[in-house]
């Protein structure tokens, strides 16, 4: 679980090198702050307990030695002694913020260090699977400014209290794979509470104590209205109604004329149905421009349905009826479209999103610029400083020393810690094999939905 060329590194450093200090952060890109999840995930799935033994360092020199075609870079002896002196366990030190916590760009958000003198190359071994953290990182921190987006257009004209469900994770099936989904799905599930990605639901239980994290509602897909034929579309709808007679149900509408179905099949035909049934109508589009679509969803649906108007000024459909858009949901779009139906006069009441690809797969490293660099070393006793500073891009120069987070009146920085006294912001979290702190999901939760970044 480490890149090729990490193989070779322990010949590297400078003689008498006895400790390396490596450390992560973004260093800037699509927004202001990050928030860190999932690094108690690798560290339970990955770090925790007994990860090396006898076979695995007997397949690892043998592997190498094909690998490379050398049977001497691969460091036996330095595996070999983690078994034997640490009984399989590793000898480093995780330090973190609280998973949770938005942090400004720029600033320290994680520390590793080896904590014994023979192993110091296992720092930086390390560095391809705690990198790792970006990803669920950034999806957590992407779902939380779209959290704030939605909650914005809710405070100006609707009901806040709702955006716990205004976003919901259509994201598994487009996912690379099922444990990606279940780590982007629980980062997006500690800013709302409305998924269908169920892997998600077994990482936040698994690995952060939370027994149900997430919900939704029946819902159609497009083969169990076609599978009717067109001429029943109708009695597909109704079908939905009755079969699902209490609670919210979502009903993709798009199959044929999403703008018939809203007018003729909704509005008039099932029109009674829908107002006296137990739960609310969801109706999806699926299709088309999304804003154009959405707002004339709306519109026609407000003339079928009657509206009226909030305290705010703006409408609302009947309670009954509501509207949920998931085709082509990135933030982007997510604030165009309620840029379109306030412009409009209606309410973000109205709406609700789901999103796929946006959500979990538009992302990269890049997004938010995660370096994880060497700040410091150790050699013969004595720590220095080590950084680069590349002629060719010097927003690429990294920081130095041993860093730390600390507190500056309403902020924080990043200092080390020959410069300040104060307390580290940054908590260790694993040392020598063990978890040291098992932090639940309704924590991370509630530092990430305060309403204004925490350390801002």
């Amino acid at each position: 679980m480490s890149d090729s060329y990490k193989i070779s590194h322990w010949r590297q450093y400078p003689p008498g090198t006895t400790r390396v200090f490596s450390f992560l952060e973004s260093r800037g890109g699509a927004f202001s702050h990050v928030t860190l999840f999932g690094l108690q995930y690798i560290i339970k799935q990955y770090l925790e307990g007994v990860v090396v033994t006898k076979e695995m360092i007997d397949e690892a020199s043998e592997d190498f030695a094909l690998h490379f075609g050398n049977a001497t870079l691969f460091n036996e002896a330095g595996w070999r002694h983690i078994l034997n002196v640490h009984g399989g366990r590793l000898p480093v030190r995780i330090s973190a913020i609280p998973e949770g916590t938005p942090v400004p760009i720029s600033n320290v958000m994680l520390t590793i260090e080896n904590t014994d003198p023979a192993v110091p190359w296992l720092t930086s071994y390390l560095e391809t699977l705690l990198c790792e953290v970006w990803y669920p990182t950034t999806v957590c921190t992407q779902s939380r400014v779209m959290r704030q987006v939605i909650l914005e257009a809710l405070e100006k004209s609707g009901d806040p209290a709702g955006v716990d469900f205004k976003l919901h994770d259509f994201g598994f099936r487009g996912s690379t794979s099922v444990e990606s989904s279940g780590i982007g799905g629980a980062a997006h599930l500690v800013n709302f509470n409305g998924t269908d990605t169920m892997s998600a639901l077994k990482v936040a239980r698994e690995f952060y104590g939370e027994r149900m994290a997430g919900f939704s509602i029946p819902a159609a897909e497009h083969s169990t209205i076609t599978s009717w034929g067109r001429e029943h579309e109708g009695d597909a709808y109704a079908n939905m109604l009755r079969s699902f007679p209490t609670g919210p149900v979502a009903v993709v509408s798009d199959s044929y004329d999403i703008f018939h179905a809203c007018r003729q099949l909704w509005g008039a035909e099932l029109k009674v149905e829908v107002i006296e049934r137990d739960g609310v109508l969801i109706v999806r589009p699926d299709s088309g421009d999304p804003p154009t679509v959405v707002l004339r969803v709306l519109d026609i649906l407000g003339e079928a349905f009657g509206t009226t108007i909030n305290s705010k000024g703006y409408r609302l459909l009947h309670p009954k009826v509501r509207v949920i858009q998931g085709d082509g949901i990135d933030l982007a779009m997510i604030q165009n479209i309620l840029g379109a139906i306030i412009a409009a006069g209606w309410s973000a009441d109205n709406i609700a999103f789901g999103s796929g690809g946006g959500l979990l797969q538009k992302v990269d490293r890049d997004t938010c610029k995660f370096a994880f660099k060497c700040s410091a070393i150790e050699i013969n006793g004595a720590w220095h400083d080590v950084s680069k500073d590349p002629i060719t891009d010097h927003g690429k120069k990294s920081k130095a020393g041993r860093l730390k987070l600390v507190r500056r009146g309403d902020s924080v920085a990043t200092v080390t810690e020959e410069q300040s006294v104060e307390v580290n912001l940054l908590v260790p979290v694993f040392e020598n094999g063990q978890l040291l702190v098992d932090q639940s999901f309704s924590d991370i939760r509630s530092r990430a939905r305060a309403v204004a970044p925490i350390l801002v």
